[in-house]
């Protein structure tokens, strides 16, 4: 798989990430260092089944020359790392690997995010517990704490990386002037030397909304982008295009998680769906190769993280490594997909 260079450093990736959301089953407290999650998934998958399917999953994406893995602390109360550690101790080399991972999400009623020093270092601490190393390769901030000083959050950062438990530092969920803020603070603080190598937002045919100012930022800044739900939260594999309930085992027809897809079943959403199965009929190959070829080559994209509930859905999503759209195509998807963007963005003397 080819590889491409994080932002401006000297990180290389694979341009297709492997997600660990779907490697959590949501249920229970943290499994830690000392085991993981009994009971069933909610699909009806055992404990066994659960983890060899979380295994087959990396041992593909590995075996495809993937190197980029993203997770995090809350990734099923810390499970999603508890068996990467593990796999990476059993199955796949450490030096293989780029590992990334998550912190300042708390399970709390009255605060989302938690980036203050004291958090967000102990929890790098358990991560690495979990995982099973001395460092990641990438740490990202989980998103934008309102309640914490952003040179706080930044510091905690860059203690990270100059303690040796994190190789590069990045962010997720940060708005357009949130990314933008903490890039130019970083660039004008006396003593901070590590920069933000990385910005996690979701990005794809249906929801194209950081093109308004976090991609522009990220851009300017050497920020590389990591496209989370690239396939629209699997809208864009056109699983739901036909009437009736969705497809038993999707999330859809998931209690849990059919909230999180319906805002993307909507007219709109369909308008796109119908065009980017179009293009794949067109091409011979499946939406959501379309879907994914589409956002991996958008300009300042470094990798799409992909999550698979199945090996089987992986390795077909692996296959667009050899896809690239043609102009035509790209265009048209584009044009269907185009978000309104209007003042200020656009000259306002055109208006």
């Amino acid at each position: 798989m080819e590889l491409r260079h994080l932002g401006r450093t000297g990180l290389r990736v694979s341009r297709i990430g492997l997600g660990t959301l779907s490697w959590a089953r949501g249920s229970g407290g943290r499994s830690g260092a000392g085991g993981a999650h009994s009971g069933r998934t909610e699909s009806g998958e055992s404990h066994e089944q659960h983890v060899r399917n979380a295994a087959d999953q990396l041992k593909a994406f590995w075996e495809a020359g993937g190197t980029l893995v993203d997770t995090a602390d809350v990734y099923g109360d810390g499970e999603a790392e508890y068996l990467l550690g593990r796999m990476v101790r059993d199955l796949v080399p450490r030096r293989d690997l780029v590992i990334a991972t998550k912190a300042g999400n708390v399970p709390e009623p009255d605060r989302r995010f938690d980036c203050s020093r004291g958090h967000l270092l102990a929890a790098l601490d358990a991560s690495l517990e979990r995982l099973g190393t001395d460092h990641v390769d990438l740490w990202q901030v989980h998103a934008w704490d309102p309640c914490t000083p952003l040179e706080e959050t930044l510091q905690a950062l860059d203690t990270a990386v100059t303690s040796g438990r994190a190789r590069y530092v990045g962010v997720s969920n940060f708005s357009g002037w949130q990314l933008a803020k903490a890039g130019t603070w970083q660039l004008a603080a006396p003593g901070i030397r590590h920069r933000l190598a990385s910005t996690q937002m979701e990005y794809s045919l249906l929801q194209r909304g950081i093109e308004r100012e976090v991609l522009p930022a990220a851009l300017d800044l050497g920020i590389g982008l990591l496209p989370s739900s690239p396939l629209g939260r699997g809208v864009l594999t056109a699983k739901y295009r036909q009437p009736g309930p969705p497809p038993p085992g999707s999330r859809g027809a998931s209690e849990r998680l059919a909230p999180f897809v319906e805002p993307y079943l909507d007219e709109t959403a369909g308008r796109i769906v119908d065009a980017v199965a179009t293009a794949a009929d067109g091409l011979a190959l499946p939406p959501h190769q379309v879907a994914l070829a589409w956002v991996r080559d958008r300009p300042g994209v470094t990798a799409p993280i992909v999550g698979a509930r199945t090996p089987q859905q992986l390795t077909e999503a692996l296959s667009v490594e050899g896809l690239s759209l043609p102009g035509e195509i790209r265009a048209a998807l584009d044009d269907v997909s185009a978000p309104v963007h209007r003042y200020p963005d656009q000259d306002w003397s055109e208006l």
